[in-house]
């Protein structure tokens, strides 16, 4: 990776890395896109699919798969407790980063993000198949989910709002305005009423990355987050947006590229917090 500034550079890996890496034995690709289908019209060869709802949701409560299934899904996917992973997918890595972000809740630390994802593979006019690779299962060995580092809850949320603690809130800003309850051109549903959580400053996701899909300079970042909202390194932050998929990309930025302490993602966001009896918000 060219020197972009970053705290923690190691997180990233470029599409030349991965090139150079698509045999290597102690890597696993995974590719995780808002549109489930994209996977089987073409991928980068030995990438395995993850499904954002089936394999990282449970079916029954709306919450993250437990320990259990967690391991189930990486001795499936042939990825040991010493596996590199990593991610990439569309719209400029949000859904890979959401996937980076759930494997955290269980520790696998040895995980990390294609700058550009899918687009700029494609763009660079790099092999793809249709071919699934066959896997060997492995032994992984899952930890008990630890949510408390980097998820916050409704009441976590909640308790930070009433606190006057930083909230960023991580939509377009006719979504953040009331205007609509999803991005323009999507079903306007999923939340009761629209606005936002009292207090949250407006940073669209979008802006920390560039038109071929990579990250911003740290230097770019710190303008947006630093200079012009006012946020700091040390500060306790949560980020939103509609299911905390937008806001997973926001999380990675600020904890990973400018090194944030703590930086939490509220993955119930607008769809929550817009239904719930009783919680304070502004348009």
């Amino acid at each position: 990776m060219s020197d972009k500034g970053y705290v923690h550079p190691e997180v990233l890996v470029s599409t030349d890395w991965v090139a150079a890496h698509t045999n290597d034995a102690n890597v696993r690709l995974l590719e995780s896109n808002e549109d489930v289908l994209l996977y089987d019209t073409g991928h980068i060869p030995g990438a395995l699919k993850i499904d954002w709802q089936d394999d990282l949701n449970d079916r029954l409560v709306r919450d993250y798969i437990g320990k259990d299934a967690f391991e189930g899904l990486m001795r499936k996917l042939g990825v040991s407790n010493d596996t590199t992973v990593v991610f990439y997918g569309d719209k400029s890595n949000w859904w890979a980063t959401y996937a980076f972000w759930v494997f955290q809740l269980f520790g696998h630390t040895n995980a990390k993000v294609m700058d550009g994802g899918r687009q700029k593979w494609m763009d660079e006019g790099r092999e793809v198949t249709r071919e699934k690779p066959s896997v060997t299962p492995s032994n992984y060995v899952a930890q008990e989910r630890n949510d408390a580092p980097v998820r916050a809850l409704r009441d976590d949320t909640l308790a930070h709002q009433a606190a006057g603690k930083p909230l960023v809130d991580v939509r377009s800003p006719a979504e953040y305005r009331g205007e609509l309850l999803h991005m323009a051109n999507y079903p306007q549903e999923g939340a009761l009423r629209g606005g936002h959580i009292r207090g949250a400053k407006n940073v669209p996701w979008a802006r920390a990355a560039n038109e071929d899909g990579t990250f911003k300079s740290a230097a770019d970042l710190r303008a947006i987050y630093e200079t012009e909202q006012g946020l700091k390194p040390s500060d306790d932050i949560v980020a939103y947006c509609r299911i905390g998929e937008r806001s997973s990309h926001s999380w990675f930025v600020l904890k990973y590229l400018l090194g944030y302490e703590k930086v939490r993602n509220y993955d119930g966001s607008w769809t929550e917090w817009g239904n719930a009896v009783g919680l304070p918000i502004e348009r």
